[in-house]
């Protein structure tokens, strides 16, 4: 994407000129640009002040670093669940071979005798 000659402080001090009564025409021949990038600009930073454009970059960023978080936690809560259902499935099918060929189970003191 191409970089802006602006910066988007001085984005927002060229609309706060508009909104005290400069004219757009003038503000459009004084600083280079054309209507259409002027409204574009009132559209997407219409109303903000510096400190909340700071504070709007700084939540977009920490979004941006929790979604990544949340993508690699969840590849991997789901390649655990691959291993335990993996697992899961290992020890029954040798519990079904061990109850084929007579092999009791004991289980803790607590419990009792499987067949």
């Amino acid at each position: 994407m191409k970089k802006s000659r602006f910066s988007e402080e001085k984005i927002i001090a060229i609309l706060k000129q508009a909104e005290t009564g400069v004219k757009v025409a003038e503000l459009v021949r004084k600083h280079g640009i054309s209507e259409a990038t002027f409204y574009n600009w009132k559209a997407k930073y219409g109303g903000l002040d510096v400190s909340q454009l700071r504070r709007l970059k700084e939540l977009e960023s920490e979004n941006s670093k929790l979604k990544k978080m949340y993508a690699e936690l969840s590849l991997a809560h789901e390649a655990f669940k691959d291993v335990v259902e993996k697992k899961d499935c290992d020890t029954a099918g040798q519990a079904r071979d061990r109850e084929h060929a007579g092999v009791r189970e004991v289980l803790p003191a607590n419990s009792t005798v499987r067949e």
